[in-house]
């Protein structure tokens, strides 16, 4: 009788570490890595922006330096009909404000795609899980020309001036170069926090140099602060 317990016993937490052992890996199989793209309200965060406009034909050059805040707000119907969340964006000469708000957009995580609708275009910023297999169309629900997108350096840990967030994926959306053009485009995103380091560089150039810029833009927001 004794015996027949003890097998009784072995059987049971075995069949218990199985299941404990099968859950643990179901929940890993299922983590989508939502918090790339973090929508809970009342989260913030706060950038420097370094922004530079040029036209050679109007003898133009500008440089522009600012800080940027944007917080998550309440809910809202988008244009979809779906339920989203309020996307404010808030400018300042200095890093602690005083903040005026600039924008208010909208933002949403959809059947697998971090969504943000920015100047009245909805493009997809993210796609879930990350994975080096994943490309899409960041402009596949507007009338911008299209920008195919793919992960690099996903669950990465990056550096960003005295700064190192553990683990990162970065949204590769351009980088080309000819005679004329020099383009690149990129994003990097943080768990927990979420856009971290936005680059973009759209010149036109003269000779195949780049430093010799005819016309364009560059912009880089970089992450100093972030919260709740």
């Amino acid at each position: 009788m004794i015996r027949k317990f003890g097998i009784l016993v072995i059987a049971f937490s075995c069949i218990l570490v199985f299941l404990t052992t099968n859950s643990c890996k179901k929940n890993q199989e299922f983590d989508m890595y939502y918090d790339y793209f973090p929508l809970n309200e009342g989260h913030y965060a706060i950038y420097s922006v370094h922004e530079v406009v040029v036209d050679q034909q109007i003898n133009l050059r500008d440089t522009f330096d600012y800080f940027i805040k944007t917080v998550i707000g309440d809910t809202i119907t988008d244009n979809s009909g779906r339920i989203a969340r309020e996307f404010e964006r808030y400018y300042s000469a200095n890093s602690n404000g005083p903040w005026t708000i600039h924008d208010v957009w909208t933002t949403i995580i959809d059947n697998g795609r971090g969504e943000l609708v920015e100047e009245n275009n909805r493009v997809i910023k993210m796609v879930f899980a990350p994975s080096e297999d994943d490309e899409w169309d960041m402009n596949a629900f507007n009338t911008l020309d299209p920008l195919a997108c793919y992960y690099s350096n996903i669950h990465q840990a990056y550096a960003l001036g005295n700064n190192t967030f553990p683990s990162t994926v970065t949204v590769e959306q351009e980088d080309f170069t000819s005679f004329i053009d020099s383009r690149r485009k990129y994003e990097v995103y943080a768990r927990g926090i979420g856009l971290v380091h936005k680059y973009f560089k759209d010149f036109i150039i003269i000779n195949g140099n780049p430093s010799n810029v005819k016309k364009g833009h560059l912009l880089e927001m970089r992450l100093i602060s972030s919260g709740n």
